[in-house]
């Protein structure tokens, strides 16, 4: 019987433990895969930044309360580093789980059993098949009543190539590239050095900072910081405006090591060509502009993974890749005033009944998603699952505003029209100057 099968989580960060622990509190079976060796692996390979959220903000409701017989005590209000955030939640947590979660477990398909995804007949009666890569061993299928994907996106960053496929020659040159953001206590592979950043997000903000403090301490560190578009337009954020006071002082800080001259900053460079010199990187934008560099950075985002759904019937926005509904919410093209309303079971619900996309990959290539969004999404999916309507409906979250307003402004705008925004005045072109400023 379906009902009687599980319900299969694929992945164990953040989200896929919080869906688990919302499903075990509801009494409804649950199997979470995970690729990695560990919970919550992807958060393991950036343990060493830290999160511009304090632990309110990072711990799911439900997954507290199944801890908490344990002995386990939430942290206080500080902000974690991500190997923190592993150790004091995510690790117990996966550990409260115990068996429910299998590690070394990469998904490689979902489908209906017996049904590709032309089939329409009695396809909404038959279980899911899940097929599973072991990391040695025979791979097998798993039966669910449900599905929830809580992948993420780590694993499927963007290129440096501005038209969003790699760059001519960044295949041939990917050993000297780094699509992660860099540990600041890798002084040596850093100091005495010069590092381009391409992006424009929360992790290229980031990088930029751990690399200015290096500047600030040997001068002969060099750093420039590559943007895409023709201004520096929202790259520093809301400032004191944003009710994530660290996700303000990450544009904060950022803007001051460029004031100071710690950081150059580049606009329009997109990136066309990598080529390679000795074993330096040397990049070629669209305009012919060259950088050549000791190390480079790339943090344009990521895109989720759907190669393993290609047998799913999903509705996804043709921008985003995300689903339609939360697409409206998070396109950064038009989205305004650094706001978006929770989203559930109903904007996460697809096609294919029962299948849900949860977390970073609910939002496919938009790149605002907070932990929170996703402790929401779950909290509502594992109700629905349950047939309790009435709290699948429930919205139990108010999500912080970023302090931006506007959209991400016209890409090629080179004066101070950045696109109209709903609560506040045209934003302005930032102007940078050469101030000295701490970091």
């Amino acid at each position: 019987m379906v009902d009687a099968l599980p319900v299969i989580v694929i992945g164990a960060g953040p989200q896929g433990l919080a869906a688990a622990a919302h499903l075990t509190e509801r009494a409804m079976p649950v199997l979470v895969l995970e690729a990695g060796a560990t919970p919550a692996a992807a958060v393991s390979e950036w343990g060493y930044v830290r999160l511009f959220s304090d632990w309110s903000e990072l711990i799911d409701t439900a997954s507290a309360r199944l801890l908490e017989p344990t002995g386990w005590r939430a942290p206080s209000a500080r902000y974690p580093t991500g190997a923190q955030w592993v150790e004091k939640y995510l690790a117990p947590l996966a550990a409260a789980l115990g068996e429910r979660v299998v590690y070394n477990a990469r998904v490689t398909g979902v489908s209906r059993r017996g049904r590709d995804r032309l089939v329409d007949a009695g396809r909404g009666d038959q279980p899911f098949t899940v097929h599973v890569q072991p990391d040695d061993g025979e791979p097998y299928r798993v039966q669910a009543r449900a599905v929830i994907d809580a992948s993420g996106t780590w694993s499927t960053p963007n290129p440096a190539g501005a038209d969003g496929l790699p760059a001519m020659g960044e295949r041939e040159t990917a050993d000297l590239l780094s699509y992660r953001i860099p540990d600041s206590r890798d002084r040596a592979g850093f100091e005495g050095t010069h590092t381009v950043v391409i992006g424009s997000g929360h992790s290229a903000v980031t990088a930029v900072l751990a690399l200015a403090r290096m500047a600030r301490r040997d001068p002969s560190t060099t750093v420039t910081w590559a943007l895409r578009r023709a201004t520096a337009g929202n790259t520093f954020g809301g400032g004191d405006a944003d009710e994530l006071p660290a996700r303000g002082a990450l544009g904060i800080k950022a803007k001051e090591a460029v004031d100071a001259g710690l950081v150059s900053l580049l606009t329009g460079f997109r990136v066309e060509r990598i080529a390679r010199e000795s074993d330096r990187p040397v990049l070629i934008a669209e305009d012919g502009r060259t950088l050549i560099a000791d190390r480079a950075v790339v943090l344009t985002g990521f895109r989720p993974d759907l190669s393993f759904l290609s047998e799913l019937r999903l509705e996804l926005d043709p921008t985003l890749q995300a689903p339609v509904r939360v697409a409206a919410e998070v396109d950064p093209n038009v989205h305004s005033c650094g706001s978006v309303a929770a989203t559930g079971a109903a904007d996460l619900a697809q096609p294919e009944p029962d299948f849900y996309l949860v977390g970073a990959k609910s939002y496919g290539r938009a790149p605002t998603f907070l932990a929170l969004t996703g402790y929401e999404q779950v909290r509502s999916v594992a109700a629905e699952l349950a047939g309790d309507r009435e709290a699948a409906r429930r919205v139990e979250l108010r999500l912080p505003d970023t302090g931006v307003c506007g959209g991400a402004g016209l890409f090629d705008a080179s004066g101070a029209s950045l696109g109209g925004a709903c609560c506040a005045p045209t934003p302005q072109v930032l102007q940078i100057g050469r101030a000295p400023a701490a970091v």
